[in-house]
């Protein structure tokens, strides 16, 4: 029988049956095999030096005691991220074996503390406890997947746990001390070193204001302050500043504002009134560092705040998680933004509660660090925890929904420092001797001075002459000297597995005499072919602009060539096209050096 009818339901009965089928995703292969799992391989440890050694690590790793990781198919452990980030092979929540490419140096655990572990003895049968995630991906179709996703979502947005039950409260203090313990285990300072952690998440309207408190040493309090304590940051930095009287050492690192829809770096208290010198004071003694680069994209600066800068269009990722994915005001929410508004708060008001470093770090919440563009799997398993997953083929949802398209493989913490031990790395992140990347291992030295002379860069002792002379990056000038502009030296070398490097540049921003900030982008160096590149670049650099009387912030930024993205290696096993942007360009981004002005 044919005839209209028939030909209208047959392209409705061939959608359904492709809805129903399973997609073939050969990221999914081999199945994990804890025979063949690799331990982490020997590491030399890193000798002291006074003139600091290159540490990469990830500060920002979640595990099955994440109540979002678990519901999405997360059960990999505290002592499987340690695991992972040494070098070792653990299994991905869909089943897979998964491997970094190098060994980090350091790393810290930092699971919600918000009903932490909670759901793993939750009496409730979840969707993927019924049948595991791997099950279902390999014999359901993207209809069901997305079914079994919505369910997943559920006891989130439900909120079905109860706080401040004696039973939930006591899973959470259990849960916090195997985080200790387990961070204990696998520190081994000299070669690898853990730090104590946890998320603060914070979340009023679904503007994302989470922070990651981290310690410097076991001395942490019996259960974390969390957000169903507060969602006020300043009653966190109140919280903290106690602990610190108790003698303990902690700072906060707030994640990337890129969603915070313009809250994180607001001129605002967070209940409306006016910041004075004494927020300043309490912000920058609890928040040193801020994260700028991850998974959930890159909040450096945004090209309707920075119009002039062509590479201010990097991984951005614009939707709030509100289920509606409602645009997130860039002002407020990225770090340039919030070192030019600190510029004239001082400027102005006479405080500048915005003097901070940068790092990046994943958000992974798989216990592991998916930095590499070929070799990424994920933020959260039952999202985007396979390539058929993140490109939206094994999920029938509207491509505003499918924010893992728009999700990065980055990033990484990269940390000047004496010695690889918490003591040495917690204090260099004080001190903002740090610098965040989107992924690859560039190595970036920026130091500024009113001292130094061009002939220093043809010396063999650069980096004593470049400490003993000046400040590194996270470093704050002194009050100039007559007639002379601050010099600036800098140097980068490409990651050693990575791509070539395409530029080198210095950032500014400055306050001018009506307390109106102002940005500018000076290119030092360049490779003579973009599309060959450069293994190394370095300048001497003398400001131009200067004026005495000016605050200003100077930063390095270096950039790799074009590369490809990790979408374009997933369509390329799915055998599809690739979405846009087919390819990036990663790179590295210092903290910045601050003059005060006269």
């Amino acid at each position: 029988m044919s005839g209209p009818n028939t030909r209208i339901l047959t392209p409705i009965l061939l959608a359904l049956l492709q809805a129903c089928s399973p997609v073939e995703d050969p990221t999914l292969l081999p199945a994990f095999d804890p025979a063949t799992a690799k331990p982490p391989p020997a590491k030399p440890a890193v000798a002291n030096n006074p003139l600091r050694n290159l540490l990469w690590g990830d500060l920002h790793i979640h595990t099955s005691y994440s109540t979002d990781a678990y519901t999405m198919g997360v059960r990999a452990t505290p002592d499987d991220a340690y695991v992972f980030t040494r070098g070792g092979t653990i299994e991905h929540g869909a089943g897979y074996a998964i491997r970094i490419d190098r060994p980090l140096d350091f790393a810290a655990v930092t699971d919600h503390a918000e009903y932490m572990g909670t759901a793993r003895l939750d009496e409730t049968v979840l969707v993927l406890e019924a049948r595991s995630l791997r099950d279902r991906l390999l014999n359901d179709g993207p209809l069901l997947n997305t079914i079994a996703f919505i369910r997943s979502t559920m006891p989130i947005a439900g909120g079905d746990l109860s706080a401040g039950t004696p039973e939930v409260t006591q899973v959470g203090m259990d849960a916090w001390q195997l985080m200790i313990d387990t961070a204990q285990r696998h520190n081994e300072p000299g070669v690898f070193t853990t730090l104590v952690g946890y998320e603060w998440t914070s979340m009023p309207g679904s503007q994302n204001l989470h922070r990651n408190v981290i310690y410097r040493d076991t001395n942490v309090p019996q259960i974390p302050f969390s957000s169903l304590d507060s969602d006020n940051p300043e009653d966190l930095w109140d919280a903290l500043d106690a602990q610190r009287e108790e003698g303990k050492r902690v700072l906060a690192i707030p994640h990337n504002g890129n969603l915070s829809n313009g809250l994180m770096y607001a001129r605002l208290q967070f209940d409306g009134s006016a910041m004075d010198n004494d927020y300043a004071r309490q912000r920058l003694r609890n928040e040193p560092i801020s994260e700028i680069l991850q998974i959930k994209g890159s909040s450096e600066t945004h090209p309707l705040l920075s119009p002039e800068d062509e590479f201010a269009d990097f991984e951005l990722v614009t939707e709030q998680l509100s289920a509606a994915g409602d645009f997130s005001e860039p002002r407020g929410s990225y770090a340039r933004d919030a070192l030019r508004t600190g510029l004239e708060m001082s400027h102005n008001e006479g405080f500048n509660p915005y003097r901070f470093g940068v790092i990046g770090s994943s958000d992974s919440h798989n216990a592991s660090t998916s930095v590499e563009e070929d070799n990424h799997h994920g933020k959260l398993p039952l999202m985007d925890g396979t390539a058929a997953l993140r490109l939206g083929e094994a999920l029938l949802m509207p491509d505003k929904y499918l924010r893992q398209r728009r999700w990065g493989a980055a990033g990484l913490a990269a940390v000047w420092a004496q010695e690889n031990t918490r003591e040495s790395i917690f204090d260099a992140l004080l001190r903002r001797e740090t610098y965040a990347t989107s992924g690859p291992r560039i190595s970036l030295r920026f130091f500024g001075s009113f001292d130094y002379e061009a002939s220093m860069m043809e010396g063999t002792e650069l980096l004593s002459v470049a400490y003993e002379l000046g400040v590194p990056m996270g470093g704050e000038l002194p009050l100039a000297v007559a007639g002379k502009s601050p010099r600036f030296t800098l140097w980068v070398a490409k990651d050693p597995e990575g791509a070539n490097l395409d530029r080198l540049q210095v950032i500014k921003g400055w306050v001018d005499s009506a307390g109106v900030s102002h940005e500018k982008i000076y290119k030092l160096a360049a490779s003579h072919s973009n599309a060959i590149g450069s293994e190394q670049l370095a300048a001497f650099w003398e400001d131009p602009d200067f004026d005495p009387a000016e605050e200003a912030f100077y930063y390095a930024r270096a950039i790799e060539i074009p590369t490809p993205r990790w979408s374009t290696y997933d369509a390329m096993r799915l055998g599809i096209a690739a979405p846009e942007p087919t390819s990036l360009q990663e790179r590295a981004i210092s903290s910045a050096i601050w003059y005060r002005g006269e």
